[in-house]
């Protein structure tokens, strides 16, 4: 195990184990380097690495301390590995992402006031109204963020937009198929606010597994080229 490895472990089971709390300080470089018996240099490393996870901050001026270790922040931050996913990797997270937004969609279908059906009726006005694929993915997002807030928790917010993100590199709705999909996609939203409008928990979750299992579909079947550009997204 190199030093860098050795501090990083060490720093997160001092976390994790309660000894460095939420918000607390880190203990002088010093006495760390002493009890981990590594270098300066390594001992930062390690803490850059922490922070890239979203556990340590550093405070201008006063030092480094543990972050707020809030699970949503935590959770988003898995983004820095799904991102790496290749199409292969991102379609087998697709069975999780049916199970959640199934599950936070009769969550959402038990919760929704009047006036937050209001709001995905008017998403689903201006999604079907659209005919730009960046628009369209932009509304889109939006659409399942909303119901995403009203059925969720913020942890379960995070992870969602988390499996999202990495789709919305694949440029579905721009390939030749894409008006079709769209289509598909808009027939897909109205029978997913039906159910919630209805209050219908299980016809919610229905809807939600099948919108993303075609959108699991479509990738799977299309393949299309991944772009660095993060403005569309299949669902």
């Amino acid at each position: 195990m190199s030093a860098v490895d050795r501090a990083f472990h060490g720093l997160r089971r001092m976390i994790s184990s309660g000894r460095l709390g939420a918000g607390q300080r880190f203990p002088p470089e010093a006495d760390l380097c002493e009890e981990l018996g590594v270098s300066r240099g390594s001992l930062r490393e390690a803490v850059r690495m922490l922070a890239a996870l979203g556990a340590a901050e550093a405070r201008h001026g006063s030092g480094t301390y543990v972050s707020a270790l809030r699970p949503e922040d935590l959770l988003g931050r898995l983004s820095l590995t799904v991102e790496l996913l290749p199409l292969d990797g991102l379609l087998e997270l697709f069975e999780i992402r049916r199970v959640l937004e199934s599950h936070v969609m009769a969550q959402a279908a038990a919760r929704i006031t009047p006036e937050e059906l209001d709001t995905l009726h008017g998403w689903l006005e201006t999604i079907e109204a659209s005919e730009d694929p960046a628009e369209f993915a932009d509304y889109d997002h939006r659409f399942h963020a909303e119901i995403a807030r009203i059925g969720g928790s913020p942890s379960m917010e995070a992870l969602l937009t988390v499996f999202r993100s990495r789709s919305r590199h694949y440029r579905v709705f721009a390939l030749p198929e894409g008006p079709e999909f769209k289509r598909a996609g808009d027939e897909d939203h109205r029978a997913i606010v039906a159910a919630l409008a209805n209050r219908d928990p299980a016809a919610a979750a229905s809807a939600a597994a099948a919108h993303i299992a075609r959108s699991e579909r479509w990738l799977g079947a299309t393949r299309p080229p991944v772009t660095e550009d993060a403005t569309e997204e299949p669902a």
